[in-house]
């Protein structure tokens, strides 16, 4: 088997937005490119979230360590809660968790043991990353790439859920210098998976049938018939980065959330500016599809 050319630390909200686990779908779909070493949950119950992330991940598979981690924000935001969120899997109780370890402290450990070697993924707003890098102060030096879901950097854009539910998480994270790969809203925003794609997914096998139930539970709260892939673009980001247009900076976060890019050639943070979008749909829903045709009992 070739190695995998990424191990991935995946930090996320999943359950509520069926993004996060549309990306969960892409990465265990991309053997050759990418193993989970662990997920970490993040973000109002994450018990339940990291419950639900171990039932899907054994749908397609896989046994993964999945942690759950901070439940409050850092700045004391309150969390956002769809109501939605697992409902769909009435027994999540039986999913086991590795919960005797705060994920922050599993974060750190986890990239301190084998520095430059673990790209995180972050697709949540993220207070367990800000706790990492407050709990090992090499974190931020040890981490091969952090890829990042936040932001919205059009001109005159207005706030992202990932970087306004925790702005003071957000701001600990960008100023940290950690080498960087961020997707924005007015990048995701261009790509949809529509009908024809939500049917490929859920005919992939017992894990694409609960992935389209989250997806189904997702359009029915937004009342939308299609999903928006913000996430699963960020996973691509890493996995094909030939699809995508980057330009280097940093990044601030004003009092309300809004996220502004500075260009600057010396700069830690690479911004998504332009992607294949036609290609990196397409490779979204088949690595889904793969995920869920080629799984195996775990």
């Amino acid at each position: 088997m070739t190695t995998p050319l990424h191990h991935v630390l995946l930090d996320t909200d999943l359950g509520s937005d069926v993004d996060d686990a549309l990306a969960l779908g892409v990465l265990l779909g991309s053997p050759a490119d990418v193993r989970v070493d662990a997920v970490t949950t993040v973000y109002g119950d994450t018990l339940l979230r990291a419950r639900l992330a171990h039932r899907l991940a054994a749908l397609a598979g896989h046994e993964l360590t999945v942690v759950p981690g901070a439940e409050h924000t850092l700045s004391g935001r309150e969390v956002w809660w769809a109501g939605h969120e697992g409902r769909a899997f009435p027994d999540l109780e039986t999913e086991p968790v590795r919960d005797g370890v705060p994920a922050d402290r599993f974060l750190a450990e986890a990239v301190l043991d084998r520095p430059g070697e673990l790209d995180v993924m972050g697709i949540a707003p993220q207070a367990n990353l800000a706790r990492a890098l407050a709990h090992a102060p090499d974190f931020a030096a040890s981490v091969r790439t952090l890829y990042l879901m936040g932001g919205h950097f059009a001109p005159d854009a207005g706030p992202e859920h990932n970087i306004v539910s925790d702005i003071t998480a957000a701001r600990a994270v960008f100023a940290a210098g950690v080498p960087t790969v961020i997707t924005g809203l007015e990048t995701t925003r261009r790509v949809r998976i529509g009908r024809d794609g939500i049917e490929r997914i859920r005919a992939a096998g017992p894990f694409g049938a609960a992935l389209a139930r989250e997806i189904d539970a997702w359009t029915g709260f937004t009342g939308e018939g299609w999903s928006v892939p913000h996430d699963p673009i960020t996973a691509l980001s890493m996995l094909r980065p030939d699809l995508y247009d980057t330009e280097p900076g940093t990044v601030t976060v004003d009092d309300e959330g809004v996220t502004t890019f500075h260009r600057d050639r010396s700069g830690h943070v690479r911004l998504v500016v332009d992607a294949d979008l036609d290609q990196v749909a397409e490779e979204i829903v088949t690595r889904i599809e793969r995920a869920g045709t080629t799984a195996t009992a775990p």
